[in-house]
């Protein structure tokens, strides 16, 4: 286990610095790769380790995957229905999207799986992906949830379907809106006999739909409804080249360490600006934060550009409806947000964050008491009284195995009055392997110790 020293920053954080690959757009690119009639190239692959799961899983059915010196990954598509059986159970590690968007692909293949994860992931609900896919014929199990009676958690065992059957139409309306959900439905729609038709009560992120028209597949969508017809050629998806653009959360720690660290400016490159998952940036904006965008294009419809934060004086607000759903990974950095503004910040409809890495929303409250900040937790949020004059209290913080909190951490420990340390800090690696470096690069004083 590792332990992170934070040290007061004694200067301002300024430079323009690169930030891992967009995890979730990761995800789905290597599975549209796999699924991909050729050999499709993907530059700038993230291998933080949720990522690095679902490549594993794909060798483990017989893709082949080369990495070169220079962040790429060649893949070997294996069309819609070239996959193998794995011959042992499929380690998804920490990684929520892996097995949700996994158990999609598998829950349509006719021979048996089994999808593993670390003991978080073990907790969290998979009951929302297994009924609708069961609703198509899908056969999955779980094992019961340890604390939401009716639902279920990892191992899952996926299949096999029986012989010569396909998965049916669905049309499924989402109690809740979730991108992982929204996309493990699409995923098995590409196998399925007849169409799939999705709808959520919010838009949530729509990176699985974008990618999909990119690659010319038949999906329409309207407002929060998705519908996607299974192509007929099994090699429908084409083999691909892409640069994939850099991960807004990962951006947001550095944008929100430059927001609350005086005199900063910090600009971060090549970073995705879908609209419906850049919902950070409008967190810092409706706070009295200073931010920018530079637009530079696109990589299979994703728009990417410059994001750009400098120091401001905060003040409070409020954060839910559309805009958690828009920033929902983001809502840890937010608090030290709201740890830094003038007056009350009120952040509700934070029931999702509750089955996270950790319950986020404890978690976090945990966290800004140690800094010394008032807050109150409810059922569905969280509200702070912001000290935005003089320093934090410096803290000794367990990140609970949370990479976004440990490094939600670590900014406000920029603004303490002494040295913060962090317990448990290789979750990191998670989503953001060069945190501490990138830090560093900007000017801050951070110190890894075993």
């Amino acid at each position: 286990m590792t332990r992170l020293v934070v040290r007061p920053a004694q200067k301002a954080l300024s430079g323009s610095v690169p930030v891992p690959s967009d995890k979730s757009i990761s995800h789905r690119a290597l599975i549209f790769a796999a699924l991909a009639g050729g050999r499709s190239r993907l530059r700038g692959f993230s291998y933080g380790e949720d990522n690095v799961a679902t490549l594993a899983a794909f060798r483990a059915m017989g893709v082949g995957v080369e990495d070169d010196t220079h962040g790429t990954i060649h893949v070997a598509g294996k069309g819609l229905f070239g996959l193998s059986a794995p011959a042992a159970p499929i380690d998804c590690g920490n990684s929520g999207t892996s097995m949700r968007l996994l158990a999609g692909v598998l829950a349509a293949q006719p021979f048996k799986s089994q999808l593993i994860g670390d003991a978080s992931l073990s907790r969290r609900p998979m009951g929302r992906v297994a009924e609708p896919l069961r609703a198509r014929g899908a056969v999955l199990r779980g094992v019961p949830h340890p604390k939401k009676a009716g639902d279920i958690t990892a191992p899952l065992e996926i299949g096999p379907l029986p012989e010569n059957t396909r998965l049916g139409p669905l049309e499924y309306a989402l109690p809740i809106a979730s991108a992982q959900v929204k996309s493990a439905l699409l995923l098995s729609g590409l196998f399925a006999a007849g169409p799939t038709i999705v709808s959520e009560p919010m838009v949530s992120r729509d990176h699985t739909e974008r990618m999909l028209d990119a690659l010319g597949m038949p999906i329409q969508v309207t407002g929060s409804i998705v519908s996607l017809h299974p192509p007929a050629d099994p090699n429908a998806i084409g083999a691909f080249d892409v640069e994939l653009p850099g991960d807004i959360s990962a951006a947001a720690f550095l944008l929100v360490a430059a927001t609350i660290v005086p005199d900063s400016r910090v600009t971060t490159r090549h970073t995705g600006l879908n609209p419906t998952r850049s919902g950070i940036l409008d967190v810092i904006r409706s706070l009295g934060g200073k931010i920018g965008i530079t637009p530079q294009g696109d990589a299979l419809k994703e728009p990417f550009g410059e994001a750009f934060a400098s120091f401001a004086e905060l003040r409070g607000g409020s954060v839910g409806g559309e805009l958690v759903v828009r920033a929902i990974d983001e809502i840890p950095i937010a608090c030290a947000l709201a740890a830094r503004a003038r007056g009350t910040t009120e952040f509700f409809d934070l029931e999702e964050l509750r089955v996270k890495e950790s319950d986020r929303v404890a978690t976090m409250a945990g966290v800004l008491r140690a800094f010394g900040v008032e807050v109150e937790e409810n059922p569905a949020g969280l509200r702070v009284e912001g000290r935005p004059v003089g320093a934090l209290r410096a803290a000794q913080v367990d990140s609970h195995g949370d990479h976004r909190v440990a490094m939600t951490a670590a900014v406000l420990g920029l603004v303490a009055d002494g040295e913060t340390t962090i317990d448990d800090v290789d979750c990191i690696a998670t989503s953001f392997p060069r945190f501490v470096g990138t830090l560093r690069a900007l000017g801050a004083d951070l110190e890894v110790l075993p």
